[in-house]
């Protein structure tokens, strides 16, 4: 397992350690369940808003949760070590939330960083972040690429006549 992996209950004090040591943390999360070029650009934009980027990676419960029966394609400890191998990424936590705004609470990172698939007014966590004094920002490009797009893809073609 990749160094850059942190346990869900050492987010508080990565956050706090970050912050004393003058690092501006950008926070990003997502399923990443087939990690696509999508995925890629988005924490790339993400790492650009900060000294340090921190990836928060759901649950397969909270992705079954979010998009349904049948996902995750892969287990959390995979697609948290995908994440991770990515040079923009510092951090990567699994948590087991639908949405981020307990990790938010105890990172306390400066930016949160969601797709174009957003506005900065429907992003869920927009409340943690203003009472944090933070931001959101939307970054990546124009939403494109979808792993659920691609799930469906690959499944009719495995439905397909030879």
């Amino acid at each position: 397992m990749s160094a850059k992996i942190i346990p869900r209950p050492e987010v508080c004090s990565l956050g706090t350690q970050l912050r004393e040591d003058g690092s501006r943390i950008a926070f990003a999360n997502g399923c990443f369940d087939l990690l696509h070029v999508g995925h890629v650009r988005y924490l790339q934009a993400a790492r650009e808003q900060g000294d340090v980027l921190v990836v928060g990676v759901n649950s397969d419960r909270a992705v079954t949760a979010l998009k349904g029966e049948g996902r995750p394609l892969l287990p959390a400890e995979a697609r948290a070590e995908l994440v991770a191998a990515l040079e923009s990424v510092d951090y990567v936590v699994v948590f087991d939330d639908v949405t981020a705004g307990s990790l938010l609470r105890d990172l306390g990172p400066h930016v949160h960083c969601k797709g174009t698939d957003y506005t900065e007014e429907t992003v869920p966590e927009r409340e943690v972040m203003k009472s944090l004094g933070g931001v959101v920002r939307i970054v990546g490009d124009s939403k494109t690429h979808s792993s659920s797009a691609s799930v469906r893809s690959v499944t009719l073609c495995t439905r397909c006549p030879q």
